[in-house]
């Protein structure tokens, strides 16, 4: 009898999560493998991957052994993993050096090549996002210059998932949506953009063969299988990149679904059918799961981030007298928030504390509290910086109303879905219905799954997969709230804009 149960892989930045679901959608039980990051020079982040391989193995075991499930229970292994990295591999699937992952800037001058190449908005309109050294495009450029051994002795340029797909098959591919994260891929062709490869000197033959996150890519070798318990033959899915898989995982599956992450950064994404290329390039576009379907995005840098910042500054002994508890200084900031009135007593917040990708799109951009008044409290500043974090991503979410998308409920996640106060805060200043999944943390593996479970045919499709995402919370909008937030978001605009050139006098 063939396998009725998922097992999905989340490559993460710090760690990977192995997580077991059965086709309905159930989790089963998870395992985690935590691995490091290497720092070589400032800018640079590096990770191993035969640590993400060790990683696979062992959560792979562990959950096994965790669950009591059998290795001829599983119907299939799939991915999602971290996204924007490049994996320079030798033709036996060896990697070449460390990874360069999704946070290395290195890339800065090969970026600014493809740019004296081709306009922005050329690209933009090709691959759905603008130039950066962020993607892999430029990394693989830098790589070429910068170690030309390696570039030379490289059979294929790979993602992390994609790296772990060929350990456990032999194969090299990778899906739609992590190609479209690389400054290379034709966002509507589905294929290689060969105008931009030829334009930075890339070769296309080190290119992994892009495929739907449903393919099964191939089967679970004997050595394989040895290393991971994993029956040989298990076949494996593709899956996609961890944003795409979120977006999957959490419903967002059917044009006009919307959700909103709220971790260290925070990002909005809908599904479409179409890509949006706004004028300004404020948002860009992924490739979805689906592969009839598109995923734009707009990902703001310090969301949660900001929380934290303040929780470092203003709250550090509660913070350290809880952590001894066992409890979380959050409890306490949310109450605070919570005393302070909608508008934080007219205190804004600019949450530009790592710079800005969007829909600034300033590195220059620094944070700051504007009106700040002696009779403010620390929870008006906690307040503040919710409802700072809240107007920036509904710059977002008006740049997808602004392409004629009807957005009028958004799924909400991450850790800052936790809080009813930051729940209640983007209701009213985003004017929608806000939903709560019964899985606040577990989006990107069931994404994973879901692409999984289409592919060994378990799902019909992804429409049939929202079966999957509960709903066990809604927060409407207060009108009242609405009203004193849209006041408050003109104001935060022009605040923006005036201190732009003085963000210019304050660079390095």
């Amino acid at each position: 009898m063939a396998g009725t149960l998922i097992l999905a892989h989340d490559i993460g930045t710090t760690g990977n999560k192995a997580s077991l679901y059965t086709g309905e959608g159930e989790l089963l039980g998870s395992s985690f493998a935590p691995y490091g990051t290497h720092y070589p020079q400032v800018g640079w982040a590096e990770q191993n991957p035969l640590d993400w391989w060790d990683a696979v193995c062992v959560t792979s075991k562990e959950l096994l052994a965790k669950t009591g499930v059998g290795p001829g229970q599983i119907a299939c292994v799939t991915f999602s993993g971290q996204m924007m990295g490049c994996v320079p591999v030798d033709r036996g699937g060896a990697p070449l050096r460390n990874a360069i992952i999704w946070a290395d800037m290195r890339a800065e001058r090969e970026a600014a090549e493809l740019l004296a190449r081709m306009s922005m908005e050329d690209v933009y309109r090709r691959t759905g996002h603008r130039i950066s050294s962020s993607y892999s495009g430029a990394k693989i450029m830098w790589l070429k210059r910068h170690e030309p051994d390696v570039y030379r002795k490289t059979h294929k340029v790979l993602h992390a998932k994609d790296y772990l797909i060929a350990r456990l098959t032999g194969r090299f591919v990778t899906d739609y949506s992590d190609a479209s994260g690389m400054n290379l891929f034709d966002l509507r062709g589905k294929c290689w953009d060969e105008a931009i490869i030829d334009a930075w000197g890339l070769d296309a033959d080190k290119l992994p063969d892009p495929q739907p996150s449903t393919r099964v890519a191939g089967e679970v070798t004997a050595e394989a299988a040895e290393a991971t318990g994993l029956a040989p033959g298990t076949p494996v899915v593709v899956g996609g990149g961890d944003g795409c898989c979120a977006a999957a995982g959490v419903g967002v599956v059917t044009e006009g679904d919307a959700f909103n992450y709220i971790g260290s950064s925070s990002w909005i994404a809908i599904a479409s059918d179409e890509p949006i290329y706004d004028p300004e390039m404020k948002t860009y576009t992924w490739a979805h799961l689906d592969p009839a379907k598109y995923s734009p995005n707009g990902t703001m840098q310090a969301a949660g981030a900001s929380l934290q910042w303040i929780r470092d500054q203003l709250y550090a002994m509660e913070h350290e007298q809880a952590r001894r508890s066992g409890a979380s200084v959050y409890d306490l900031m949310n109450r605070d928030a919570a005393v302070s009135k909608p508008g934080a007593g007219r205190l804004l917040y600019l949450p530009y504390i790592m710079g800005e990708r969007s829909p600034r799109w300033n590195p220059k951009a620094r944070g700051a509290f504007v009106g700040l008044h002696i009779t403010h409290t620390r929870g008006d500043m906690v307040r503040a910086v919710m409802e700072g974090v809240a107007f920036n991503l509904k710059i977002v979410l008006d740049t997808f109303r602004k392409a004629g998308k009807t957005i009028d409920r958004m799924w909400m996640l991450g850790g800052g879905a936790k809080g009813r106060v930051w729940r209640q805060i983007m209701a009213d200043v985003c004017g929608v219905t806000i939903r709560i999944p019964h899985l606040l943390d577990e989006a990107t593996s069931m994404g994973a799954a879901m692409a999984g479970a289409v592919g060994v045919g378990l799902l019909r499709d992804f429409s049939a997969a929202k079966a999957w995402v509960r709903e066990v919370e809604t927060v409407e909008p207060n009108e009242r709230n609405r009203r004193i937030y849209e006041d408050m978001f003109a104001a935060f605009n022009d605040a923006y804009g005036q201190l732009c050139p003085v963000y210019d006098k304050l660079a390095d």
